[in-house]
């Protein structure tokens, strides 16, 4: 293996072996410095892949030294990096807000995000299908735990149900891979490629396979499961899975599709009809959620739509866009979720109903929640104004009366994002302030409810990454035409996946 190709599953066997490490040595200081170190030096790696990757280089490395047919490959393209790259940095300040508000010294939280982490980089590198089932499920069993030890009381009912839907989805998953294989003898990605399109058998049988992730992403009719088991979580766990479990599995989505279907077909209809239903649900359904994380969740529901959408164009442009609209979403979605958590942390409650006057108390967050719904709508000087719009371009060049469909979809969501985060704003940001608030107690928890005095603010340690972050989502608006390229890239080596299937299947 060169140097280049032993990093890949460097990316894996680290966090992995770090993690068991957490559960053998336990130190405070250890704990937290591994928890945002390891994410942190993944993002170093992704941005060196990024440039590695360019101009459709792909890095493949088969583990063990096996033939690439029998071998556990790990491959790294433009696409791979660049979901590595945004996911690593989220999930490093997730877990940096993790340490912020305490919830890292609950036993064994700081070993769980690192094998979190290492299904995450599993899961965006391998090459085949029943190695992406194992990866899922590899993130799946701390999630149980991380959901039990963060949160309200709420928590436990939420993992419950958490519990169950992955069960059920993670079986139909593997029955599916299980029903490729017996149709075409093989799960390895490159020898699937076209299997969707030469005969109605295999493209049965990729269709579950899609449906599955569908679920796991949240997709309409079955999202609602996501919008209460994730906002039961702490804020800064709906931080951690926000950005990577429904992204993973929109992640296996696009990859999937592009390399055993390449080009549109006839299961993009019932696609487009999720995509569509997905985003006009998830931002009309805002409008009856009373707290901050809640209208967020739904919020993510309605980003979901637009990233399948993306998906259901099927050209260059439309994928780059989509994975574009994919990271936006990401870090506008984390920066709003770090503004709810230290709001949560101060005042004990993200209900709408017991928060109120905060833009007079807390500037610095009203001003990062006013850009992060601003770029959710996708308004500038944001980040969302060009997911928004390239989404927008990419429809317009549909044939028949597709673009009219989907810009209609697009604009009719935002309007219904605009009022539903316009009552969040009046809420939380305007009005009279509250006369009580919930302080917490370090060793009780929540106490009983006190007079709000106007010592009562947010911590300055608790403000850094809500600002840092909204200071990244404001930058790309800006740096957009820097960045953009590098989408293009990813968005042409989905379409054109040659390169792909010949470093794994030389």
């Amino acid at each position: 293996m060169t140097t280049p190709t032993i990093l890949l599953p460097a990316l894996v066997a680290v966090p992995l072996l770090l993690s068991a490490l957490l559960v053998v040595v336990r130190h405070r200081w250890l704990e937290r410095l591994l928890m945002v170190g390891v994410p942190l030096a993944t993002t170093t790696v992704a941005v060196w892949l990024v440039g590695a990757t360019s101009h459709s280089n792909v890095l493949v490395t088969n583990v063990g030294g096996y033939p690439a047919v029998f071998a556990i490959n790990l491959v790294a393209d433009s696409v791979t990096a660049l979901m590595m790259l945004i996911m690593s940095a989220v999930t490093a300040v997730a877990s940096l807000m993790l340490t912020l508000t305490d919830e890292d010294r609950r036993r064994f939280v700081p070993a769980l995000v690192l094998l979190l982490h290492t299904g995450v980089n599993g899961a965006l590198m391998t090459a085949d299908l029943f190695n992406l089932f194992v990866f899922i499920e590899v993130m799946l069993m701390p999630s149980y735990a991380l959901i039990a030890v963060t949160g309200s009381w709420r928590r436990l009912g939420i993992g419950r149900m958490f519990l169950l839907v992955n069960i059920f989805t993670g079986t139909l998953l593997l029955i599916g891979v299980g029903f490729v294989y017996g149709v075409t003898g093989t799960v390895n990605l490159a020898a699937l490629a076209d299997a969707g399109s030469r005969d109605a058998r295999g493209a049965s049988a990729l269709a579950m396979v899609l449906f599955t992730l569908s679920v796991k992403a949240g997709a309409f009719p079955v999202h609602g499961w996501l919008p209460r088991a994730y906002s039961g979580t702490s804020g800064a766990m709906m931080m951690l899975f926000s950005a990577l479990h429904t992204k993973i599995a929109l992640y296996a989505i696009y990859r999937i599709y592009a390399i055993t279907f390449g080009k549109p077909g006839p299961v993009l209809t019932t696609v487009a009809v999720i995509a569509v239903s997905t985003m006009l649900v998830g931002a009309v359904a805002s409008f009856g959620e009373t707290r901050i994380r809640g209208i967020l969740a739904y919020q993510m529901v309605s980003g979901i739509g637009h990233i399948l959408l993306a998906l259901v164009l099927f050209s260059e442009r439309s994928l780059s866009a989509g994975l574009f609209y994919m990271s936006h979403h990401i870090l506008t979605i984390a920066a709003l979720l770090s503004a709810a958590a230290a709001i949560e942390f101060t005042y004990g409650s993200g209900r709408l109903t017991q928060l109120g006057g905060l833009m007079r108390r807390e500037k610095a967050l009203a001003a990062c929640m006013a850009a992060g719904l601003l770029s959710l709508i996708g308004l500038p000087p944001t980040s969302g104004t060009w997911g928004k719009l390239s989404l927008v371009l990419a429809s317009a060049e549909g044939p028949g009366r597709t673009p009219t469909i989907y810009i209609g979809a697009i604009v009719l969501a935002s309007i219904a994002s605009i009022m539903a985060l316009q009552h969040l704003w009046r809420e939380v940001f305007w009005g009279p302030l509250p006369s009580e608030y919930l302080p917490d107690d370090p060793k009780k928890g929540r106490g009983d409810p006190e007079p709000l005095t106007d010592d009562v603010r947010v911590p300055t340690r608790l403000k850094v990454i809500p600002v840092a972050l909204t200071g990244v989502v404001i930058a790309v608006f800006f740096a957009a035409g820097s960045i953009m390229p590098f989408f293009g890239d990813a968005g042409k080596s989905l379409i054109d996946s040659y390169p792909y299937m010949a470093q794994v299947m030389p």
